[in-house]
């Protein structure tokens, strides 16, 4: 295969742990709960639980708001203003996982780096900022501004995107990310390669489809890139 020519990276429990933006979300939708008479500790105990098995599923909210007691038919009045409160909840900071940032920074030295992430651009875009890493990812591509879920990764639209804002064509980009079916899925359609990085909620997923290399944390992808890139010699 082709030597890489620049890097695309995802965002949630890649550069950062989701689940810190997930109980800080959480918990703003547990005070609008209570704001409306719920209970929101109860909303707040079952969101939290929805949100453990599994934190991209649609319907999150309700699921949480029938658990926590909630009647069905009472659900159209309250999800709108609950699923309004966790969109635009705003978290101060986002600690990135440790060797992140000087990671990024030794990438964007060897070549165009991007981010290429799934979600609501609205959400997306605030955790980005958040974490501090804004000033270091000059391309940001969230794929559900392109055409929404739908496009979300493996659909290749947003890493051809990625590719597109770097000037360089999609089988030259390497995608580092947490999730085999997503991160390293999205590569198998446009030839290009993937490193993994088994962390946050998805570390225990299998490498169905495996990538180039499997690694513990982003620093350790960031080296195996620069390798691939020839910015260090290869060992």
């Amino acid at each position: 295969m082709s030597r890489p020519l620049g890097v695309v990276v995802d965002l949630d429990d890649t550069l950062f742990p989701q689940s810190a933006y997930l109980a800080g979300a959480a918990g703003a939708v547990a005070t609008a709960a209570a704001a409306r008479g719920l209970d929101g500790a109860a909303v707040h105990a079952a969101l939290r639980a929805e949100l453990a098995a599994g934190s991209d599923r649609g319907g999150t909210i309700d699921r949480a708001l029938l658990a926590a007691g909630v009647p069905e038919p009472d659900l159209p009045a309250h999800v709108p203003a609950l699923v309004d409160a966790f969109t635009q909840f705003r978290p101060a900071q986002l600690d990135p996982y440790p060797g992140v940032r000087a990671a990024l920074h030794a990438l964007a030295a060897a070549g165009p780096v991007a981010c290429l992430t799934d979600g609501n651009p609205v959400i997306q875009q605030a955790k980005l900022a958040a974490t501090g890493l804004d000033g270091v990812l000059p391309h940001v591509v969230v794929t559900d501004a392109l055409g929404g879920r739908r496009l979300r990764k493996p659909h290749p639209a947003g890493l051809l995107a990625a590719a597109g804002l770097m000037g360089m064509p999609a089988d030259r980009v390497l995608v580092i990310g947490d999730r085999p079916a997503k991160d390293v899925a999205v590569t198998l359609a446009v030839g290009a390669r993937a490193i993994r990085v088994r962390q946050g909620e998805h570390a225990g997923a299998p490498d169905e489809p495996r990538a180039e290399a499997v690694v513990d944390t982003f620093p350790e992808a960031a080296a195996h890139a620069l390798a691939l890139l020839g910015a260090v010699p290869a060992r």
